[in-house]
């Protein structure tokens, strides 16, 4: 069956999201900052040899790619469009190596894991709706940690992103939380 690619613009003017209407991972995300960390994704590496591409995050059924600004983004969409499909329509691999079991450790908090749970369940699908992903990085001392991927990393939103909305969202739900901190 035919693979099909959808583009979608995201609120970060240098990433493009685009929808494949099949699963690309069972779980999680896969995020590659640069052309060397994606050994493990032969889609990731093709991604990257096109021309102005600066990072490539791979969702469930979608992925995300920075570009190295505006004047490339019409080049390299034409070329994404175009490599996604390919590259699934042939049933060649999206990723070889092993997803990892668990993002979290055992050795988290109760609050810890109460900003887990929140993320996971409540903002993570939200900020994926976008071409991101938020992982918690850590609480320490009433701060809440997190790595911004994908479309959310450089984003001119971000910061009221955290501010505004995630940090706001787990301070009313967990008192034990006063601030949300890019990591």
């Amino acid at each position: 069956m035919a693979v099909h690619v959808t583009l979608e613009f995201t609120p970060n003017p240098d990433t493009l999201k685009y929808l494949v209407s099949q699963p690309l991972l069972e779980r999680g995300v896969l995020d590659f900052t640069d052309a060397s960390a994606a050994g493990d994704s032969p889609l990731a590496s093709r991604l990257f040899a096109v021309s102005g591409v600066k990072a490539v995050m791979i969702g469930k059924d979608f992925l995300t790619v920075t570009v190295t600004g505006q004047d490339v983004m019409m080049d390299v969409n034409a070329a994404m469009l175009r490599e996604i499909k390919e590259h699934l329509d042939a049933g060649e691999p999206v990723f070889t190596g092993t997803l990892p079991e668990k993002e979290h450790g055992e050795q988290d908090s109760a609050i810890a894991r109460q900003v887990i749970a929140m993320l996971d369940e409540q903002i993570r699908p939200a900020v994926a709706q976008d071409g991101g992903d938020i992982v918690f990085d850590r609480f320490d001392e009433g701060v809440v940690y997190l790595e911004l991927k994908g479309s959310c990393a450089g984003c001119p939103s971000s910061t009221a992103t955290l501010k505004m909305g995630i940090e706001q969202f787990l301070r009313e739900r967990i008192p034990e939380v006063r601030e949300v901190q890019a990591v």
